[in-house]
C-alpha cells in the first residue's frame, strides 16, 4: 500500500489526493503528504518495514505501510519479514507479537499510548487463576491480549480463525479469553454451551456450573464493538431495505445475528469488494470504514459509524515519523514469556 519511497512530494501529494478524494479535504491531504514523503524516504533509508492495521486513518493507511491487513495477516508478515526495524501502526499487542516473533529486530510502536481497551480486561493472574479452577481445560487466547497472557496460554486466535481452532481442539473444556462476545459468537458456531466468568468470579469461594458447559469465557469487550446495537442494524434496514450489514466478531452475539455477514476486518473487505449488494452497513471501526469508501468509490457505504477507537488513534503520520526518527517506543518482551508467548501464536499460524 506504500507510496513508492522514491516518489517525490508532488507525486506523493497526487496520489493521495486521486485516492482520498471526497474522504479528507485537500488541505489536510497536502499537510499529510508531506509528512508521508519524509516517512517514506526515512523507511528507504533505515530498511524499515511498516505494518498497518486495517483501523489506521486513511492518510497514513494509504501512504506508508508496506503491508496493511488484519491481526492474522500482519503476524504472517511479521514472521516473514527480514526488515529491520519492524514500524507497527497498531496497537501495543500487536506490536508485542511482531517482537515475540522477532526477537532480534527493533520493534517500534509510534505512540506508548496506543493500547486496548480489551487486551486491559484480563491479567496473567487473572488467567493463572483459571487454570487452577479447571486443570487440564486448554486455553485459547484471542491475540487481541498482552504477551504475558499469551505466555499462560495453549493457542492463539483471531477473529477469522477462532471457531476453526477451537473445533480443531479435542477437549470436552476449552478456556477462552478475553471477548465475551467473540466467546458467545464462536460458542455458537461450534456447538458449545457457553459460561462467562469475570474478575468477581475469581474471587467467589464456591463456584458452581452446569455440568454440559463446554466453554469458559471472560466478561472482556471491545470498547468500540460493544457500542452498536440491534437497533442500529433494524433501523438502517428500514431506510434501505437491501441493505447489507457485516458485523465484526466482536460484536454482541443478537447483532451478529441480525447481520448478513461476520467476519475478521480483512474478510469485510474482501467481502465489499465482491458483493453486488446495493448498500453497506459496516458495524465495525469507522476508520476502516472510510478506508474501504477510498478504495471502492463505486461501492455505497452507509456512513453510521461514528466510533473511532481511541487506541487506533493514536498512531498518527507525526509520531511514525518521530518513532522512525528517535527510535520509539521500541517494544521488549522479556525471553521467558516471549518463549511461550511464541508457541501460542505458532499453533495459531499453523492452523491457519
Amino acid at each position: 500500500m506504500a507510496i513508492p519511497a522514491d516518489a517525490s512530494l508532488d507525486k506523493t501529494r497526487e496520489i493521495l489526493r486521486a485516492r482520498l478524494k471526497g474522504i479528507i479535504p485537500d488541505f489536510e491531504i497536502d499537510y499529510k503528504a508531506e509528512l508521508a514523503w519524509k516517512i517514506n524516504r526515512l523507511k528507504h533509508e533505515r530498511g524499515a518495514v511498516i505494518l498497518g492495521h486495517n483501523y489506521m486513518e486513511p492518510a497514513l493507511f494509504y501512504s506508508i505501510p508496506d503491508y496493511v491487513g488484519d491481526s492474522l495477516e500482519l503476524a504472517r508478515k511479521a514472521a516473514e519479514t527480514n526488515c529491520d526495524p519492524i514500524v507497527f501502526c497498531g496497537v501495543r499487542f500487536m506490536a508485542e507479537t511482531a517482537k515475540i516473533l522477532n526477537p532480534d529486530k527493533t520493534v517500534l510502536l509510534p505512540s506508548k499510548e496506543a493500547g486496548c481497551s480489551l487486551a486491559a480486561a484480563i491479567t496473567a493472574d487473572d488467567v493463572r487463576r483459571l487454570k487452577e479452577l479447571f486443570p487440564g481445560a486448554p486455553v485459547v487466547s484471542y491475540v487481541n491480549t498482552y504477551a504475558d497472557v499469551k505466555a499462560e496460554s495453549d493457542y492463539c486466535c483471531t477473529s477469522s480463525n477462532a471457531a476453526r481452532l477451537v473445533k480443531s481442539i479435542d477437549a470436552d473444556l476449552i478456556i477462552f479469553l478475553p471477548d465475551e462476545y467473540l466467546a458467545k459468537n464462536v460458542a455458537a458456531e461450534t456447538g458449545r454451551k457457553i459460561w462467562i466468568f469475570g474478575p468477581e468470579d475469581l474471587e467467589s469461594e464456591s463456584i458452581v456450573y452446569p455440568d454440559d458447559v463446554s466453554m469458559i469465557g471472560w466478561a472482556g469487550r471491545c470498547e468500540v464493538h460493544e457500542q452498536f446495537t440491534v437497533e442500529d442494524v433494524t433501523s438502517v434496514r428500514k431506510q434501505f431495505p437491501k441493505v447489507e450489514v457485516l458485523a465484526h466478531p466482536e460484536c454482541r452475539p443478537e447483532v451478529v445475528e441480525a447481520a448478513d455477514f461476520s467476519q475478521s476486518t480483512s474478510r469485510m473487505i474482501q467481502h465489499v469488494k465482491e458483493s453486488t449488494a446495493p448498500h453497506f452497513l459496516l458495524l465495525t471501526e469507522c476508520s476502516m470504514g472510510d478506508n474501504i469508501i477510498a478504495e471502492n468509490p463505486d461501492k455505497d457505504i452507509l456512513r453510521l459509524c461514528s466510533v473511532r477507537c481511541p487506541h487506533m488513534n493514536q498512531i498518527t503520520l507525526e509520531d511514525t515519523l518521530e518513532a522512525l526518527e528517535k527510535n520509539q517506543v521500541e517494544i521488549d518482551v522479556p525471553e521467558p514469556i516471549r518463549t511461550r508467548a511464541k508457541q501460542a501464536l505458532e499453533r495459531m499460524l499453523s492452523v491457519s
